[in-house]
């Protein structure tokens, strides 16, 4: 099973089988020409594999954890899931078949291979951590309950202060050695090490006292102090390492060990050294020995072969190009690409239907993006004056022009979910609102050349953006100007730009926020971080209202009622005119070639186009041939669709409620 997350050009030389092209070249399918992971290696004799896995020890009792556990856990005390029939379509297709390769172009080299520690927070970083290593626990892609990963069992204490694992007798890394309950206190001690150099790592599992190993397979960790997303954070955020590889190293040696080679996991796929490619790419390659292949919630996951990913440096048009010749197999559109996805529709591979487009509203949370005001400064500690700035921001204009009606306002941080508060304050485009505004907070004269005059100063707000986003910024300038106000751009690098926001050095600083499945919003919105540095609390938002929400959103085990909790925080928040919010797409677009299986509803439910291919999608040989066939006689191959894909929303309709909604 794909883990699911929480909390983000080189050849291969096996895949000659690739679809090609060059300038007017057309693209061609070659279907057979890569080499099966049972074939490249037969008879099971995997390179990655150092020791045979010895199996379960017999000589741990079962009390301890050991063989015929399963028969007293629930006399212990332990619980586990055991999906029903019905259950098993959200954990892939019983069409699924084994083999053949998925390739993918990707912006960037990450700037390390591992999972954890400085600079491991690429979303490139999460897809490798959620194909080749493993966390205790997951959780349903519906019911939202904690299932088995590599943890088969698990307690919670009474005062839900105390957590015990039982970890799989059957689990084992990839060089064969067991996963055992020292592989998870080796792991909490790195990352409680603050020479890797990730702070995040120390605040969230600085909850938790140093776990203990009972035995061999029995694990047990105390919390610090009571909050309901504790068992989330150890069981289904923690990814396991080999006590045996990181036991004996500090943080900084597991940096510097580790910065493009891959510590041994326990998940479906490797990354081998000799697939890493720097600066170009790397492969996944399947482990047909991995350890619990034929498991009900696992037997329908990890389909390819191999998941090849190619870098097109900070070019999103020749990537694009890329993908239209065949040299990648999927393509998501977002606001930066929506032209192409509206306009570019009339080249013959998506004409013939040889590439298919796909919208899919499924529930990943929209994420926050828009204009972050520093409250700590003038102007915007006025919040007249934020206000003016929402109001001036012509998001319908944008919407319409720029991105052509695919997308929606923001009215919520929590878009998209069953957060969402749908009483809070709108701000939409009022020009006339805003002047008022302005001239309340006594910005009412004008200078010679038409700029607002306070003070005997100019309204004038220098802004540092990336260039890429000029053109989203461009038309906000012309707003802002035409009110009196002087926004000048400045171009900088990313790096540059995140550094002065961490050290609160900007007035107004363009954020993106990826959505989280369970909101944390302690982590940007508590007053106690609103005059430190280097925190997500970027605008300096103080509140002892939320506050005292935040500290009762923490010790409230109801799903419910933590929804009712988040919905009073976002209406504060949006009341306090913290951001001038932008927009989130209406569904994820993207495109592929038609040689994949995919189950009824395409993507998971919070997934990605990406990642949900990685995890359910399959190579299905007969496509692959049909599609090859339709290119050398150049015609065109049906698209029975659906192209609007809303299995997910259809989901909640039927129950008639929001996933998640109710316990």
């Amino acid at each position: 099973m794909i883990k699911t997350i929480w909390l983000t050009l080189g050849v291969f030389v096996l895949i000659g089988g690739s679809i090609s092209g060059c300038g007017k070249r057309e693209a061609k399918v070659v279907t057979s020409r890569y080499q099966p992971v049972e074939e490249r290696w037969p008879n099971g004799k995997y390179p990655w594999v150092k020791q045979p896995f010895p199996g379960p020890d017999s000589t741990v009792p079962p009390e301890m954890g050991g063989p015929g556990f399963e028969k007293i856990a629930e006399d212990l005390g332990f619980v586990t899931y055991s999906p029903a029939p019905e259950e098993m379509k959200f954990f892939g297709d019983p069409r699924a078949k084994v083999g053949g390769v998925l390739r993918i172009l990707t912006s960037r080299f990450p700037a390390t291979m591992r999972i954890y520690g400085e600079n491991s927070n690429y979303i490139e970083n999460s897809y490798i951590e959620g194909m080749c290593y493993e966390t205790l626990l997951d959780i349903h892609p519906v019911t939202m309950e904690f299932i088995p990963r590599l943890a088969s069992h698990w307690k919670i204490s009474d005062d839900k202060m105390e957590f015990t694992f039982r970890i799989d007798p059957q689990a084992h890394f990839s060089d064969g050695t067991p996963v055992t309950a020292e592989d998870v206190v080796a792991t909490w001690r790195l990352l409680m090490d603050e020479t890797i150099r990730f702070p995040s790592s120390q605040l969230v599992y600085g909850k938790f006292y140093e776990p203990e190993a009972i035995s061999k397979y029995l694990v047990k960790v105390r919390c610090k102090k009571l909050n309901w997303r504790n068992l989330l954070y150890f069981g289904a955020a923690m990814s396991i390492l080999s006590s045996k590889e990181i036991g004996h190293l500090t943080g900084a040696e597991f940096l510097e060990k580790y910065q493009f080679e891959m510590p041994v996991g326990s998940g479906e796929y490797i990354i081998l050294p000799k697939d890493i490619r720097k600066e170009q790419g790397w492969t996944l390659t399947r482990r047909p020995d991995y350890w619990a292949k034929d498991y009900p919630m696992n037997k329908y996951t990890g389909n390819f072969d191999y998941i090849v990913f190619d870098v097109v440096k900070d070019n999103i048009s020749l990537m694009y190009e890329k993908f239209k010749k065949g040299e990648g197999d999927i393509f998501t559109f977002g606001a930066l690409t929506i032209e192409q996805w509206v306009t570019d529709t009339n080249y013959k591979a998506l004409k013939n239907g040889w590439i298919r487009k796909r919208w899919v509203y499924n529930d990943r949370p929209a994420g926050t993006n828009g204009y972050a005001f520093n409250m700590r400064v003038e102007p915007f500690n006025d919040i007249r004056v934020r206000k003016a700035f929402a109001y001036l921001h012509n998001r319908p204009k944008i919407i319409e022009k720029l991105l052509y009606n695919e997308y929606l306002p923001l009215h919520s941080y929590y878009a998209n979910t069953v957060y969402e508060n749908p009483d809070n304050p709108r701000y939409d485009y009022d020009p006339d609102k805003a002047a008022q505004l302005l001239a309340e907070a006594g910005w009412k004269e004008r200078n010679e050349n038409g700029i607002l005059v306070k003070d005997g100063k100019p309204f004038v707000i220098e802004f540092g953006i990336p260039k890429i986003i000029e053109k989203f910024v461009t038309p906000y300038k012309q707003e802002l100007r035409k009110a009196g106000i002087d926004l000048r751009l400045k171009f900088q690098d990313g790096n540059t730009l995140w550094k002065n926001a961490m050290n609160r050095n900007f007035k107004l600083y363009f954020i993106n926020w990826t959505g989280l499945v369970f909101p944390n919003p302690e982590t940007s919105l508590h007053s106690s971080l609103a005059d430190k540095k280097n925190n997500n609390n970027l605008e300096g938002f103080k509140s002892p209202t939320v506050d005292s929400l935040l500290a009762v959103y923490d010790t409230t085990f109801s799903a419910a009622k933590r929804i009712e909790i988040i919905r009073r925080i976002d209406k504060i928040v949006m009341d306090s005119c913290k951001n001038a919010l932008g927009w989130y797409p209406k569904a994820l677009k993207f495109a592929y070639w038609n040689k994949f299986g995919m189950p009824e509803y395409v993507l998971s439910r919070f997934g990605t186009p990406v990642s949900s291919a990685m995890g359910l999608w399959w190579y299905d040989e007969q496509k692959a041939q049909e599609l090859e066939k339709a290119i050398q006689e150049n015609r065109k191959i049906p698209d029975p669709g659906p192209k609007h894909v809303r299995w997910w929303k259809e989901l909640q309709q039927r129950q008639g409620t929001k996933l998640g909604e109710t316990e």
